[in-house]
């Protein structure tokens, strides 16, 4: 699958099904290699002699002066390191410079990636992508890449940190040695997959100086609101097994003093491996700005942890809408606020890290050594100013390990005092078994309710049982399917809720004849899309005007088994003033406009004919190829200069376009391609109005083209790219790109 904003074309990205996006540059040749990853080609580059050999990529990519970029390649060698670089070129095909990513720490013959990133300096219009082999002892030793991106930084949407803190890639100038340590950054050859882009190559080494803690944190201070709940993680790499290695959030005041004590969580390491560790906490008052750090509790002298990937983060909850906190529902940190009333059960964070989860990488394990029953309650949850009668969800995953278990659900119910008014309790049944199972309890809220509590009864049925329990959540049910139509846009909001993750969903439109529709979403249409989280909101711009479609949703697990299904019908968007048509583009729905009808389309269905007349035959013999689909004229008038302004702006891409007229036209919705567009006055000068003739070709439907424009991305994503503001007025040439990321 193509990397999402890659400027270098397909067949140099994945080097299939050739290496014509390739040239050996310097002691080497290259040849097209086999057992790729992105793809099943790669880029074999062998030396001629003794010393580095390179490869680069033939055409330049066009680069803006002053603009960070990043490049990646995954590589394979097995005798030598490997390093990238990114060649800066002026508009003469000069060389300015390459910055260079340091060598690979050591070598490997499995897939792993190297990385770098720089700012194009002055004068530079251009760039090449070079593929380093380093210092070869001889000639004919080989080394293999393929994977390549060069674009605009790859970063974690919502991070509240630059990306050159969460990634390294540049230098290590995002981080701060803060105690008994030195810090340098190091390219170790670990294996991602292949479609991960958030991490590998460069990561920040942490050297303690001398026996005892050491620890390092970030130099930006991210803005924080007090009272928001935020999350933060990063990559640790400890030293040895048995190094206790932590996170920590840490919040300050407006004069960037620490305020209170950090929030840290501690990492239970299987290994020496590359391990995530998340911490979460709320900011507290005074709260205006916050920071990652990281470190080594007794380290020794010398030893060394690698830090990578470091992200702040608004929290998500665990469900959409759950007010349970993140460190009390998915166990990352330790056990939160959860407690046993009664009972034997002891509870603890279930370690090492990735030995079993739902979410993150632990969970919370239960553990009763005599067949008896045990009460486990949480904290008390504020539940906000939703009214009484609401109906309540509350849900945990579970999973026997050990014996049998049988569960009583509850939820209990306090006023604001913190005394109990009432609980809604689900009867005793075993909990399922193998796997993980998601059981709930659903009930109405009492008038005078503000807190609630989350309570699992569990009776031990044998002795030495032992059960995980993961993403605790406790919400206002929603409709699980709902369909808003919003008429002055044209457009269908839904919105499925409650989905499992890590399935594949499919949604369709059904039109009232009966005809089904893949529906858009922000990488393309909906069709055996991953599911990463538990609500999925779609805006189909491409609903038709004037008559009820029903929207069905299939969710399949990998191997293609159906999992559930789901049904809504959405009300008729109302078609409006009945001569205006819209001109929509599927991939940009903030361009979508409106123009007056002049003339009803005129249409011909064209046929590509050969006619041959043979001598002494009044019947000729005729060769004809399929008919062509429909194509023609349509003329349609803007009444004001700012409908002219629209619609120029959906014409200027030469995207493929969405045509509908209203239901008494006559006129079936149609993608068309748009061709030259005259557009005189309709009267003098003076007058705004003015007539236009729009030749267009039916096409299919664009299938890749994602909806643009991410709700995933905020304004913090785009401030903490740029020094300031300015630099953001600088960098775009409208706010139209500063919404779609378009830079100058």
């Amino acid at each position: 699958m193509p990397i999402p904003g890659n400027l270098l074309s397909a067949t140099t990205e994945s080097v299939d099904p050739n290496t014509s996006g390739w040239t050996a540059m310097l002691n080497a040749t290259i040849s097209l290699g086999s057992g790729g990853r992105n793809g099943p080609g790669c880029l074999t580059v062998k030396s001629v002699a003794a010393g580095e050999s390179r490869a680069r990529t033939v055409a330049a990519v066009p680069v803006t002066a002053g603009t960070e970029y990043l490049a990646f390649a995954d590589a394979s060698c097995l005798t030598v390191p490997e390093r990238i670089g990114i060649r800066w070129l002026d508009a003469s095909n000069t060389e300015l410079a390459i910055t260079w990513s340091l060598t690979t720490a050591w070598t490997s013959a499995l897939w792993h990636r190297i990385a770098v990133a720089g700012i194009a300096p002055a004068g530079a219009t251009q760039a090449h992508i070079v593929l380093s082999m380093m210092t070869p002892a001889a000639a004919n030793v080989t080394s293999y890449f393929e994977n390549v991106y060069f674009g605009l930084p790859i970063r974690t949407t919502g991070n509240l940190l630059d990306f050159n803190t969460e990634q390294v890639e540049r230098d290590a100038s995002g981080w701060v040695a803060e105690t008994n340590t030195t810090i340098t950054r190091t390219v170790p050859a670990l294996q991602w997959t292949v479609d991960y882009y958030l991490a590998g190559g460069h990561a920040l080494a942490v050297t303690a100086t001398a026996n005892g803690n050491a620890s390092v944190r970030t130099a930006e201070q991210a803005p924080a609101v007090a009272g928001r709940q935020y999350l933060g993680y990063c990559y640790i790499s400890p030293p040895t097994s048995g190094s206790t290695c932590w996170v920590e959030l840490r919040f300050y005041d407006a004069e960037h003093a620490l305020i209170g004590s950090a929030t840290r969580s501690t990492l239970a390491a299987p290994g020496v491996g590359t391990y995530r560790q998340r911490v979460s906490a709320y900011a507290p008052a005074g709260t205006a700005y916050m920071a990652l750090a990281a470190g080594i509790t007794s380290a020794t002298a010398g030893q060394v942890m690698r830090v990578d990937g470091g992200v702040i983060t608004p929290t998500t909850p665990t469900r959409e809408g759950s007010i349970v906190p993140y460190s009390d529902s998915s166990f990352e940190q330790g056990v939160g606020g959860w407690t046993v009333v009664s009972g034997p059960a002891t509870l603890a964070r279930l370690t090492p890290w990735g030995t079993d989860s739902l979410e993150g990488s632990y969970a919370m394990t239960v553990s009763s050594a005599t067949a008896a029953t045990s009460v486990l309650r949480s904290a008390k949850f504020p539940l906000g100013s939703g009214a009484a009668g609401r109906e309540w969800t509350a849900e945990m995953g579970s999973r026997v390990t050990a014996g049998a278990w049988t569960l009583t659900r509850t939820i209990r119910w306090y006023d604001a005092g913190g005394t109990e008014i009432g609980a809604t309790t689900v009867a005793a049944a075993a909990i399922p078994s193998p796997d993980w199972w998601l059981l709930r309890v659903s009930g109405a809220r009492p008038s005078g309710a503000t807190q609630a509590a989350i309570e699992w009864t569990l009776a031990a049925t044998s002795a030495s049982s032992v059960l995980r329990l993961d993403t605790a959540a406790l919400w206002e049910s929603l409709p699980l399917t709902g369909a808003v139509t919003h008429h002055e846009d044209a457009y269908v909001e839904l919105t499925v809720r409650e989905l499992p993750l890590d399935l594949y969903i499919t949604v369709w439109r059904v039109a009232p004849d009966g005809r089904r529709t893949l529906v858009r979403g922000s990488a393309g249409l909906l069709d055996g899309m991953l599911l990463t989280s538990d609500v999925l909101v779609v805006e189909d711009y491409e609903a038709p005007l004037g008559v009820a479609v029903r929207y069905d949703i299939e969710v399949r697990s990998a191997a293609g088994a159906l999992q559930a299904t789901r049904s809504v019908t959405a009300d008729p968007i109302d078609p409006g003033d009945r001569l205006l048509c819209w001109i929509k583009d599927p991939g940009v729905p903030q361009l979508n406009c409106r123009a007056m009808v002049a003339e009803p389309p005129v249409w011909e269905r064209p046929i590509e004919q050969v006619v041959l007349r043979p001598r002494g035959r009044s019947r000729p013999v005729v060769h004809s190829q399929i008919r062509g689909d429909y194509e023609g004229t349509l003329v349609v008038w803007t009444r004001t200069d700012e409908e002219t302004d629209a619609l120029n702006r959906v014409l200027d891409s030469g995207s493929i376009l969405f045509l509908q007229f209203a239901p008494g036209w006559h006129e079936v919705d149609r993608y068309v391609s748009v061709g030259a567009v005259p557009l005189p006055r309709m009267g003098n000068g003076e007058d705004e109005w003015r007539v236009w003739t729009l030749p267009l070709i039916t096409v299919d439907q664009p299938v890749a083209v994602g909806v643009a424009g991410s709700a995933g991305r905020t304004w913090a994503d785009i401030r903490s790219e740029f020094a300031t503001w300015q630099d953001v007025r600088d960098a775009y040439g409208s706010w139209l790109d500063v919404l779609l990321n378009r830079r100058r």
